[in-house]
């Protein structure tokens, strides 16, 4: 598992390797929140925790855009890997079907490469609905094209343990990872002090 790096502010920014995280740490550039376990990194006189949560110290300014790039990996993540269409879930595709990014108004008639109008489908669907709009080709969408919630498109791809998933929602709030499966076979790392 990676470890949730933190700006000064507790604003959750990302998942770093263990390895890169206790380099902060030694070089003084974050300091351990809570440790992964009884983990640990052996260095040339010491031993140091393996962290899974650390907490940069100085502040970092993140610019933001306002719109994020639809890519395939967030629009299947958006969708929950489902076909907007017929509503199979990518585990149960067979053979040589797979998911594939669908736009509602084809881009041949004026469609844009937008949130509001991608949807997640399967091979066999954009195969039947080519470039006719769902209604032409006798399909329903299951629900609106929307632009998803920029916490959950960001930390829903990424793998975070229970003990990590608090300090997101902590700072985002209780909903920031609605729908999101955490692994429960994880259990929650032992919490250290500052290192």
């Amino acid at each position: 598992m990676g470890c949730l790096a933190l700006n000064a502010s507790f604003e959750p920014l990302t998942i770093v390797a263990p390895r890169r995280a206790v380099r902060l740490v030694l070089d003084g550039k974050a300091e351990i929140l809570e440790q992964d376990g009884d983990r640990r990194f052996r260095s040339e006189r010491d031993y140091v925790p393996c962290p899974a949560v650390i907490r940069l110290v100085r502040y970092v300014h993140v610019p933001r855009r306002f719109r994020r790039q639809v890519t395939n990996t967030f629009l299947f993540a958006r969708d929950e890997y489902t076909c907007q269409y017929c509503g199979r879930h990518r585990s149960e595709l067979r053979g040589r079907q797979f998911l594939t990014r669908d736009h509602v108004l084809p881009v041949s008639r004026g469609g844009v490469n937008d949130w509001e109008n991608v949807v997640t489908c399967c091979s066999a669907c954009n195969n039947r609905k080519a470039n006719r709009l769902p209604r032409e080709a006798g399909l329903v969408l299951r629900g609106v094209p929307r632009e998803p919630n920029y916490v959950h498109l960001v930390w829903v791809v990424r793998r975070v343990t229970t003990l990590q998933a608090k300090y997101i929602r902590t700072f985002y709030g209780e909903g920031a990872l609605e729908d999101i499966d955490l692994p429960s076979e994880l259990t929650a790392p032992q919490s250290s002090n500052q290192a």
